[in-house]
C-alpha cells in the first residue's frame, strides 16, 4: 500500500499527474476509488493507566501510541473482540509509550469501521490489486483510497469474466448494393452537418474480429501496449468485480455493498476521465462528450452512440440509442398529428353540427345544469364549445388513431433490429448473463436465518463464510415462508395506494361539483356564464399538483416495498422496482384521463330523476361538445405539466440542490483545518466524490414510458401529443446527457444486450392503446352517433338536423319540487325543456326510456370497437411479421464472423504446427551430427513430447487445440 506518510508526503500529490487519473508515480492509472469518513478517537484518559492490570468493566481498549511515528499508532494484525485490549497488552508487554484509553460508543464504532478497512485492503492487495491511501491529517474528514489493477490482475479477470477483446484478424463488411445503397449515400451527405465530430474508424468497411480474452490464446489479440489494452471502462469494470467479491470476516461483510451499506466506506466510484471544460488543451472522452452531445447547442446534432458506449457502457448506450430512436420517430408522428389538427381547423366552418348549435335561430332551450339556482339557458351559448370540440373530434382523428396503432409496431420493431445492429457491432452476440452476487441486504437476512435457526454464537469464521458462499444448500437460501410477509405487505399496501390515486380523483370530482353549485349561486352574471371554464381549468391544476406529489410518494413506496422483498440479486431488485412503480404511477397519471373519458357524464340521470352525491349535488355532466374537449383539456395539462415540471425542473433542480446540501454539510461537520496533504487544485477523486451518485436509468426509462402512454394511448383525443412529446425530448436528451456528463458520478459499465423488461412494457402499452382508443372514439366522441344519423336516420344523407336527433324533450312541470328555478329570467314561458340523450318523449307512452336510437347507436359503438380492434391488431401482427427482427445484412455477418473466426483459429494454429515442425526438424539434424550437447540444447528448447513414430502430442503446455 502506496500510503503518503513518508517525509515527502507534502510533495506528493505535487508530483502527481495533473491530471489526477494516476498514482503519485504518474504510471499507474487509478482504476477505483473508495471514499470514507474518518474521525480521530477523542479518548478519555483512565485513572491508573501505567498500571500492568487492565481495568475490567470497559466496553472496548485499544492500543495508542503517542509517538510521533507518523504512523499515528500502534496495533496488533489480528482482528481485536470487545476483550481484545486486555489480551493486546499481554502480547505486547513492556512496550514504552502505551497507555490505556476508554472508547466512547462513538469511537467504538469509528475503531470498529477502522479495522474493517485495513482488513478489506489486505484482503483487496492479496486479490493481486495496487492501493495507495492519503493520510489522515485532520481530527476529522474524508480519505479516499485509490486502486489500481495490474496486468496479470487485468487478464485473469477478463478471462472469468469472458470479456471479449479486439484480436489481429479484421474482416469486410458486407455493404448494401443497389438502389439502397445509392439512397444510403444521399443520407450520408444529407445529414453530415448533424454528425457529431468525434472520431471515427478510419475504415468503416472493417470490423475487428473479437474473441473472449483468453491467456493461453494471447498470441490472437492485438496488444500494442498492455497499459492501453483493456479500456479505462473495462479496467473499472474488473476492480468493480474483485471489489464485490472480497469479504471481512467482521461482521461477515461480503463485497463493497454491505461496506458501503454498513457505512465502513461511502462511495465506491471509477473516475471520470478529467474535466469537461477548462482552460486545458487536454481532450479527453469526457470533454468530447460535452462538446459534441451534453450541450443544448448542439440539440440538431446525432448522438455520438458508440463513444457513450465506451464511455458509459452498454447499458446506458442502449438507454440513449433508444431515446434517440423514440425521438426521431416522434417526428412522423408530429407532422401526421399537426395535419390531423389543421384539417379539424380548415373544415370547422364547413361542420353542420356545430353550425346548427351555433344558429341563434335554432332555440334549443336547454334544461337547468343545477337545481334552484341556475336557469334555463339557450344551446348556442355553447357555441365555442363546439367549435373547438370539431378540432379533435372529426373523421381525422379515426385515421390518426389507426396510424399510431400502426407507428407503435414499426417503432417496436426497429427498435429490436437497431438493438441488433448495435449488439452486432457492440459484440454484444452471444452474451452470456453473468452470475450476479447477492444484494447485501439479502446477505444480512440469510445470516439472521443462519443464526436464529441453529443458534450459533461461537461459530468460526469458516463456518460463518460458507453462509455467504451462495451455494444452494436447503439454509443457504431463503424461502417462500421467510418472503411471504414482504409479499403480504406489498399486495396490501398496493392495493391501499391505487385506492389512493382513485380517493384523489373522486377528491377532484367533488371539488368540481362543490365548487360549481357555488359559482352558480353568484350574484355576478360573468361568474355564473364562466363556471364551466373555471372549475375546469382550476380542477386540472389541482389534479395536476396531486399526480406530482403522489409520482414522488410512490416512486419511495415502491423502493420501499421492493426491499422488504429481499431480492437476491440487483437485476431482480430491479425488475420487481420497475414493475412496481410502474403500476402505481400508471395509475396515479392516467386514473382522472380515464375518467373524464369513460365515466364523467355516464352516470348523471335525466331531469327528474337526477343523481345525486351527498344528498344535494348533481353529479357532473359533460359539456355540450361532449367530453372529448375536456378529455383533450385535462390530457394536454397533466401532460405539459409533467413534462416541464417533473422531467425538467426536477431534473435540474433537485440534483443541484442536493449538491449544494452535501456541500454544507461537510463545510458544517468538518473541523477548519489545514491539511498538509491537500494541495492547492483538487484532484479528480476530490471533483468526482461531491458528484451525484448514480442511482440507475429507472427513472430516466419511467418518464419516457409514461410520456409514450400519454403519446399513444389517448391520442385520438389530442393529436398533438406527440409534437409536444417531440418538443420536451429534444431537450431530455441534452438534459440527461449534461447530466450523465457533468453531475453523476461515473456509473459502473454493464453490459446488456437489450433494455430488460421495458421492452414488454412498451409492447404491453401499444397493445392497449388499441383498445382504449376504439372506446374513445366509439363512447367519448360523436364519430359514430354522427356516422349513424347520416346513413340511418337522415333523410337526405347530410348532417342536417343532427343536434335536433340527439336532444331529448322533457315537461318541466314533472321537475321535484324545490328544484325548479327560481326567479327564472328567460325570455319566454318554457313548457319543455331539452337534455342531450336518447330518451322517449314526454307524449310516448314509455316516456323517458331510452329510445330505439339508444340501443342502435349502442350496437354500433360495440361493433366499431370490436373492428377497429381486430383490424388494427391484424395491421399489426402483419407489420411485425413483414419486418424481421434481425436485418438481413446483420444475420449474414453473424454467420460470416463465425466462419472468419474458425479460420482464423486454424490459421493461427497452423502457423504454430509449422513452426514447431521446423524446431523438430532442427533437433533431428542436430542428434545425426552427433554432438551431444547440441543435441541436448535443441531437446530442451523443442519442448515437445515425441510419440514412438515420431510424432507430437502436444504443441505447446500454452495453447489449446481447436
Amino acid at each position: 500500500i502506496n500510503n503518503y506518510v513518508e517525509g515527502t508526503q507534502t510533495r506528493a500529490r505535487d508530483k502527481a499527474s495533473p491530471s489526477g487519473l494516476y498514482f503519485r508515480d504518474s504510471k499507474r492509472k487509478v482504476d477505483y476509488v473508495l471514499a470514507y469518513h474518518y474521525r480521530k478517537r477523542l479518548a478519555r484518559h483512565v485513572p491508573g493507566a501505567a498500571s500492568p492490570e487492565p481495568r475490567r468493566g470497559f466496553a472496548s481498549v485499544a492500543l495508542v501510541s503517542n509517538g510521533s511515528t507518523g504512523k499515528g499508532r500502534a496495533e496488533p494484525q489480528q482482528q481485536q473482540q470487545p476483550d481484545d485490549g486486555q489480551r493486546a497488552l499481554q502480547e505486547w508487554p513492556g512496550l514504552p509509550g502505551l497507555e490505556v484509553v476508554e472508547l466512547s460508543p462513538l469511537d467504538t464504532l469509528e475503531e470498529e469501521r477502522r479495522l474493517q478497512r485495513e482488513e478489506y485492503e489486505r484482503n483487496l492487495l492479496e486479490a493481486g490489486l495496487e492501493i495507495e491511501k492519503d493520510p489522515e491529517n485532520k481530527s476529522q474528514g474524508v480519505s479516499f483510497v485509490r486502486i489500481h489493477a495490474p496486468w496479470q490482475v487485468l487478464s485473469r479477470e477478463a478471462e472469468l469474466l469472458k470479456i471479449k477483446m479486439p484480436t489481429k484478424k479484421m474482416y469486410e463488411i458486407t455493404e448494401e448494393k443497389g438502389i439502397l445503397k445509392t439512397l444510403n449515400e444521399i443520407w450520408c451527405k444529407l445529414t453530415e452537418p448533424l454528425q457529431p465530430q468525434v472520431p471515427q474508424q478510419e475504415n468503416t468497411k472493417m470490423k475487428t474480429l473479437s474473441y473472449p480474452f483468453s491467456r493461453e490464446k494471447i498470441y490472437l489479440y492485438n496488444i500494442k501496449d498492455k497499459d492501453t489494452f483493456f479500456d479505462n471502462a473495462t479496467r473499472s469494470r474488473i476492480v468493480r468485480e474483485i471489489l464485490k467479491r472480497t469479504f471481512t470476516k467482521a461482521r461477515n461483510s461480503m463485497g463493497i455493498g454491505t461496506l458501503i451499506a454498513n457505512n465502513v466506506y461511502d462511495a465506491a466510484y471509477p473516475l471520470h476521465d478529467g474535466e469537461y471544460e477548462g482552460q486545458n488543451d487536454d481532450m479527453n472522452e469526457r470533454k468530447l462528450l460535452y462538446q459534441e452531445w451534453a450541450r443544448y447547442r448542439v440539440f440538431y446534432k446525432f448522438q455520438p452512440i458508440d463513444l457513450i458506449r465506451k464511455y458509459f457502457g452498454e447499458k446506458i448506450g442502449l438507454y440513449f440509442a433508444w431515446l434517440g430512436l423514440y425521438t426521431e420517430f416522434l417526428i412522423p408522428s408530429s407532422v401526421v398529428g399537426i395535419i390531423v389538427f389543421l384539417y379539424g381547423c380548415l373544415t370547422i366552418e364547413s361542420d353542420i353540427p356545430s353550425k346548427e348549435m351555433c344558429d341563434q335561430r335554432n332555440a334549443f332551450t336547454m334544461c337547468p345544469l343545477c337545481d334552484k339556482f341556475c336557469d334555463y339557458w339557450n344551446l348556442s351559448s355553447a357555441c365555442a364549445t363546439a367549435r373547438a370540440s370539431h378540432l379533435f373530434d372529426n373523421p381525422a382523428t379515426v385515421f390518426f388513431s389507426i396510424f399510431m396503432a400502426l407507428w407503435a409496431t414499426m417503432f417496436l420493431e426497429q427498435w429490436k433490429r437497431l438493438q441488433m445492429r448495435l449488439s452486432y457491432f457492440w459484440d454484444l452476440t452471444g452474451l452470456e448473463e453473468e452470475e450476479e452476487h447477492p444484494r447485501p441486504e439479502y446477505e444480512t437476512k440469510l445470516l439472521q436465518k443462519k443464526l436464529k435457526n441453529k443458534n450459533i454464537t461461537t461459530e468460526s469464521s469458516n463456518e460463518v463464510r460458507c453462509t455467504l458462499s451462495f451455494n444452494l444448500c436447503g439454509i443457504c437460501k431463503l424461502t417462500w415462508s421467510d418472503r411471504m410477509p414482504g409479499y403480504a405487505a406489498n399486495f396490501g399496501l398496493i392495493l391501499f395506494m391505487i385506492m389512493l390515486a382513485f380517493s384523489a380523483v373522486f377528491g377532484v370530482i367533488v371539488y368540481r361539483i362543490t365548487t360549481a353549485a357555488a359559482l352558480s349561486f353568484s350574484t355576478n352574471e360573468t361568474t355564473r356564464s364562466n363556471v364551466r371554464v373555471t372549475v375546469t381549468a382550476t380542477a386540472v391544476i389541482i389534479n395536476l399538483v396531486v399526480v406530482l406529489i403522489l409520482d414522488e410518494i410512490y416512486g419511495a413506496v415502491a423502493k420501499w416495498l421492493t426491499e422488504i422483498e429481499i431480492p437476491k440479486t440487483e437485476k431482480t431488485f430491479e425488475e420487481r422496482l420497475i414493475l412496481k412503480a410502474f403500476l402505481l404511477k400508471f395509475v396515479n397519471s392516467y386514473a382522472s384521463i380515464f375518467y373524464v373519458a369513460f365515466f364523467k357524464g355516464r352516470f348523471v340521470g335525466r331531469p327528474g330523476r337526477y343523481v345525486y352525491v351527498f344528498e344535494g349535488y348533481r353529479m357532473e355532466e359533460c359539456a355540450p361538445g361532449g367530453c372529448l374537449m375536456e378529455l383533450c383539456i385535462q390530457l394536454s395539462i397533466i401532460m405539459l405539466g409533467k413534462q416541464l415540471i417533473q422531467n425538467n425542473l426536477f431534473e435540474i433542480g433537485i440534483p443541484k440542490l442536493k449538491k449544494l446540501f452535501r456541500k454544507l454539510k461537510d463545510e458544517r461537520t468538518e473541523v477548519k483545518e489545514m491539511d498538509t496533504n491537500q494541495s492547492k487544485d483538487p484532484q479528480q477523486w476530490d471533483l468526482d466524490y461531491i458528484l451525484e451518485p448514480f442511482t440507475g436509468l429507472t427513472p430516466e426509462y419511467m418518464e419516457m414510458i409514461i410520456q409514450f402512454g400519454f403519446v399513444t394511448l389517448f391520442v385520438a383525443s389530442f393529436p398533438l401529443a406527440p409534437v409536444f412529446a417531440l418538443l420536451n425530448n429534444i431537450i431530455e436528451v441534452r438534459l440527461d446527457a449534461k447530466k450523465f456528463v457533468t453531475e453523476l458520478r461515473r456509473p459502473d459499465t454493464v453490459r446488456e444486450k437489450d433494455i430488460g423488461i421495458w421492452y414488454n412494457i412498451l409492447s404491453g402499452i401499444g397493445k392497449l392503446s388499441v383498445i382504449i382508443n376504439a372506446f374513445v372514439i366509439a363512447v367519448t366522441s360523436d364519430f359514430i352517433p354522427r356516422l349513424m344519423y347520416q346513413y340511418a336516420y337522415s333523410q337526405n344523407g347530410t348532417m342536417h338536423g343532427f343536434i335536433n336527433h340527439t336532444l331529448s324533450y322533457f315537461n318541466v312541470s314533472q321537475l321535484k319540487a324545490g328544484t325548479q328555478p327560481e326567479n327564472s329570467l328567460f325570455a319566454q314561458e318554457v313548457s319543455f325543456c331539452r337534455f342531450k340523450d336518447y330518451r322517449e318523449p314526454p307524449w310516448s307512452p314509455h316516456q323517458y326510456e331510452f329510445s330505439k336510437q339508444y340501443w342502435a347507436v349502442l350496437s354500433a359503438r360495440l361493433a366499431f370497437v370490436i373492428l377497429f380492434q381486430n383490424l388494427v391488431m391484424f395491421l399489426s401482427v402483419l407489420v411485425d411479421w413483414m419486418i424481421p427482427d434481425i436485418p438481413k445484412d446483420i444475420s449474414e455477418q453473424i454467420k460470416k464472423e463465425k466462419t472468419v473466426l474458425v479460420d482464423f483459429f486454424l490459421k493461427e494454429e497452423h502457423e504454430k504446427l509449422k513452426l514447431i515442425e521446423s524446431f523438430i526438424a532442427h533437433d533431428k539434424q542436430k542428434r545425426r551430427s552427433g554432438t551431444k550437447s547440441r543435441r541436448t540444447r535443441a531437446a530442451s528448447f523443442s519442448q515437445c513430447h515425441r510419440s514412438p513414430k515420431g510424432s507430437f502430442t502436444s504443441f505447446s503446455s500454452q495453447h489449446t487445440v481447436v
